[in-house]
């Protein structure tokens, strides 16, 4: 699927990521990340920091929450996308958030663990040559499915 607006963000986690779930039992998780940049004027260094919201949803939240912690460096695949909102005040706000497609540990100065979960539903068929005979999907799965179909909360 093609995307018009494609975002890789490497950062480090400010806070652990933090899970909730809605009201009918999806999970989410909302993280938040800090990107740096170093560069040299005149002979000095100087580094400017931006900071990014996002939010995982299902399998991907809980995972993202069991395995990633504060100050741990990521990599994050997505879109960003705005949300904008109205206070009780009446003033207009609005943000621009990640849209997070898929994220995991960065490998440049540290290692990681990876161990796989079983997957949950889908109505793929075959197993997978890796062992264990895991279902996988018999087909790429369109991205809306992965993001979210209900209010927070």
């Amino acid at each position: 699927m093609s995307r018009g607006n494609s975002v890789t963000v490497v950062g480090n986690l400010t806070q652990d990521p933090e899970l909730r779930y809605t009201s009918s039992g999806t999970a989410m998780a909302n993280i938040a990340v800090a990107v740096s940049r170093r560069y040299q004027r005149n002979n000095e260094w100087e580094e400017e920091t931006s900071f990014f919201r996002g939010t995982l949803w299902r399998e991907q939240a809980e995972n993202a929450a069991e395995s990633l912690h504060k100050g741990d460096r990521v990599i994050i695949d997505g879109s960003l996308e705005q949300r904008t909102w109205e206070t009780p005040e009446g003033d207009k706000r609005s943000v621009v958030e990640l849209r997070i497609d898929d994220i995991g540990p960065s490998l440049r100065w540290a290692t990681a663990t990876v161990n796989k979960t079983a997957r949950s539903g889908g109505s793929g068929s075959g197993s997978w040559g890796g062992g264990g005979g895991q279902s996988i999907p018999a087909a790429p799965v369109a991205r809306d499915d992965f993001g979210p179909d209900e209010a927070p909360f």
